[in-house]
């Protein structure tokens, strides 16, 4: 069973820790973190991040970033990662990791959720919905 579910991105303080926000929501008998294949380590949360995810509902207050290293991987079932390409950076960390590592977006049409990272307020929100969306699909699935 997934019990420990790891949500990945490149920088760790936009999309996955969106995603990880959301699934302790919507999983709370679950442990969830996030991680970065090229994270700022120690930075909050983005702020256009933050307050696109507060407008949702969800705070992301005491977030860090980390770094995905294959120890991080060992810990855990599942890792859900935002893009095909972060697929394989996954799997260049740590590459036992492979067969545990999908798509966020697996059961929503397995399409990339762009980063918005330094781009306009609708870019966030784009993303936001579609990692909503995803984050909602795993919760049915695993629930």
């Amino acid at each position: 069973m997934f019990n420990k579910i790891l949500v990945v991105c490149v920088g760790n303080i936009c999309r996955s820790p969106s995603g990880e926000y959301l699934f302790k929501q919507l999983l709370p008998n679950k442990e969830i973190a996030s991680a970065g294949v090229g994270a700022l380590v120690g930075k909050p949360a983005d702020k256009m991040a933050t307050q696109v995810a507060l407008e949702n509902g969800i705070s992301l207050e005491g977030h860090k970033g980390q770094q995905l290293s294959s120890e991080i991987c060992r810990d855990y079932d599942l890792i859900l990662v935002m893009e095909q390409g972060h697929i394989e950076a996954v799997t260049n960390i740590a590459p036992e990791a492979r067969g545990k590592t999908m798509l966020l977006s697996h059961w929503n049409g397995k399409e990339d959720i762009p980063d918005p990272y330094r781009q306009s307020k609708e870019a966030f929100d784009h993303a936001y919905k579609l990692i909503e969306a995803s984050c909602q699909a795993w919760a049915t699935k695993l629930n």
